[in-house]
């Protein structure tokens, strides 16, 4: 789907309503990442693995998801080299810390999304075709705001009750309504 059609908030229904509920929900946006900075927080480094790596070395998300679910947000900005390694975690169900040298087991469900045409990339060799088809178990598209207008008036009741200080009042004008509709 399109920035903003509520990506994440899907992901977390998802995740809510699965057998794994009772585990972790953690997000992380591929995009706002350099690809040496999204391998050390997907797989986590050891002490020392590169310059200014902390000395006690970091848990990345793959285990502070564990028995939960990771959510990778626009998953088509991902380079290739980090593609093979998200891959290899997902069929062998292990992973690597950046500067480790043993496999760490990993047991997490990936949620992936993005606003790229994933398929027209595997065809221009742009993303994995493996990893596609590894990820892509149950596709959801979501359609813009625009084709689901029934939304805006629970949307703003959600902007209201979360903006509005508590015993406040939640009033909304309907000529403001009629506007966004």
């Amino acid at each position: 789907g399109q920035s903003g059609t509520g990506k994440e908030l899907v992901a977390r229904c998802v995740h809510e309503r699965s057998a794994r509920h009772h585990g972790p929900f953690v997000a992380v946006n591929c995009a706002a990442l350099t690809e040496a900075l999204l391998e050390a927080e997907l797989f986590g480094y050891e002490p020392g693995a590169f310059t200014g790596a902390s000395r006690q070395g970091k848990d990345g998300l793959f285990a502070v998801a564990s028995g939960g679910a990771l959510f990778l947000d626009e998953i088509g900005q991902m380079d290739s080299s980090l593609q093979a390694k998200l891959l290899r975690a997902l069929q062998d169900r292990v992973f690597r810390r950046v500067g480790g040298v043993h496999d760490v087991p990993v047991d997490v469900r990936i949620i992936a999304s993005t606003n790229q045409d994933l398929r027209q990339m595997v065809q221009v060799g742009r993303f994995r075709e493996d990893l596609f088809y590894r990820l892509n178990v149950l596709e959801l598209t979501l359609p813009p705001l625009a084709e689901r207008r029934e939304d805006i008036p629970l949307l703003v009741q959600a902007f209201l009750k979360e903006l509005c200080p508590p015993g406040q009042r939640r009033v909304f004008a309907p000529e403001a309504m009629e506007l966004l509709m």
